[in-house]
């Protein structure tokens, strides 16, 4: 077995080469390079890699790295998964709740992040609900506008 610094560099280099999407699969792939290692390494491996999985903006998930995000995905990527998992906006006052299809809320959190509305200070997601934070002066209506200009035909 390599030891955990080689491991963990192998790890990435797989995430950044291929869509992994689960750690059966990552095993396997580790395997096929004479790595052989528990389920339970490979999560605290994940962990210290601070590898997540990302939605692909349509039913499937997979393994990135918090510093690759941008590079895997481009405005485009973020533009679909919006689409795909937004049910619903609303407001009270400068807070907003956005609801979305389940399980896809950190994805479409994430894709808000990247897209980066100038409106839009935070987001906090759970599994079907996001929680967002406008910057002070902007109002909900400023942020639809912006929601039509960006992503187009968003309801």
């Amino acid at each position: 077995m390599a030891n955990k610094s080689d491991r963990l560099e192998i790890i990435a280099k797989i995430i950044r080469g291929q869509k992994i999407e689960s750690q059966d699969a990552l095993l396997l792939e580790l395997k096929k390079l004479g790595i052989e290692i528990t389920q339970a390494t490979l999560s605290r491996d994940l962990k210290n890699l601070r590898a997540s999985r990302i939605s692909d903006g349509w039913s499937a998930y997979y393994y990135a790295l918090s510093d690759d995000d941008k590079e895997i995905l481009c405005e485009d990527d973020y533009i679909r998964a919006v689409h795909f998992g937004v049910r619903s906006i609303e407001f009270s006052g400068s807070f907003g709740v956005i609801k979305t299809r389940i399980g896809h809320a950190n994805s479409v959190a994430a894709a808000l992040d990247h897209i980066d509305l100038p409106e839009i200070l935070g987001t906090i997601a759970g599994d079907d609900t996001i929680f967002i934070v406008l910057r002070e002066g902007s109002t909900k209506e400023d942020l639809i506008a912006s929601f039509k200009e960006r992503i187009p035909d968003i309801k």
